[in-house]
């Protein structure tokens, strides 16, 4: 089978900066990826040109079985979905939560379209599997931050597609919401139906078991690329931080701590807390 995504020495530049340098990273049938950066590291327009939305400076991209050049890029868009918290400030704060998840089917921002009895039912169900089904009905401006995530997220799932990213999905969360929406996600990996999944993070602790891989991203280049549990020890992210860090395994999941020899860097304090 088919990469799911798959990206041969790819730059990308604006202007005269080099935003991404020589990525060559590749994500197989069954797998499911974190991507680890600080911010300004590159991880949006890694994203931008896995949709399709920025063309590479040089290298070759192929997502889904289908090289860039080769395919039409706006029917390949069909089949991945994106969720970012960015996209909950473009939702009008009246519309209904099921109307919400019922426009992913069309790509929209907002529901134009008729839809049907089973467009409804398969709504309704997506917002029951990512237990937000007690929202049906509810204008969207008075659901939490956590439901609109899993709202927006259920959103991209209407349309079935084969590659979800989320970005930052838990950007705001407190840590009961954080908890309540990572165990949905959870869920989700682990359903004979889910998509493939990328989890893109600035927090070592939101990466859960069902991540199985993980990309490091630093300054545009990748800095480590592998199996989660290689990729985050203590010595790798030391270097990675640039800052001593300790990393301890509890529930499978990687917590993370600064050493006695602290950092200044108002950025890595930011992302260890």
């Amino acid at each position: 089978m088919a990469a799911i995504i798959e990206l041969n020495d790819v730059t990308w530049r604006r202007g005269d900066q080099t935003i991404l340098h020589q990525v060559n990273w590749k994500v197989s049938p069954g797998e499911h990826w974190a991507i680890l950066g600080l911010n300004g590291s590159g991880k949006t327009s890694l994203l931008n040109l896995i949709n399709g939305y920025f063309w590479p400076s040089q290298g070759k991209i192929s997502v889904l079985g289908h090289p860039f050049g080769k395919v039409d890029l706006r029917e390949l868009r069909k089949s991945i979905g994106w969720v970012s918290s960015s996209l909950q400030e473009r939702i009008n704060g009246r519309e209904r939560a099921q109307n919400v998840v019922l426009s992913g089917k069309f790509a929209s921002i907002g529901l134009y379209e008729k839809t049907g009895e089973n467009d409804v039912k398969r709504a309704r169900q997506l917002m029951e599997q990512l237990e937000c089904g007690h929202l049906f009905d509810r204008s969207y401006q008075t659901c939490s931050q956590g439901e609109k995530q899993k709202l927006l997220i259920a959103r991209a799932l209407m349309a079935s597609p084969k590659l979800l990213i989320l970005d930052e999905a838990c950007n705001g969360l407190d840590f009961l919401s954080r908890e309540a929406l990572l165990s949905s996600i959870r869920q989700l990996a682990e359903s004979s139906d889910a998509p493939h999944l990328l989890f893109v993070t600035h927090h070592i602790e939101e990466i859960l078991p069902i991540f199985t891989h993980t990309l490091l991203l630093r300054r545009g280049r990748v800095f480590a690329k592998g199996e989660t549990r290689t990729v985050l020890n203590s010595s790798n992210l030391s270097a990675f931080f640039e800052t001593p860090v300790e990393v301890n395994w509890r529930n499978d999941r990687a917590w993370l701590s600064v050493s006695e020899t602290k950092t200044n860097d108002p950025e890595v304090i930011r992302t260890l807390r």
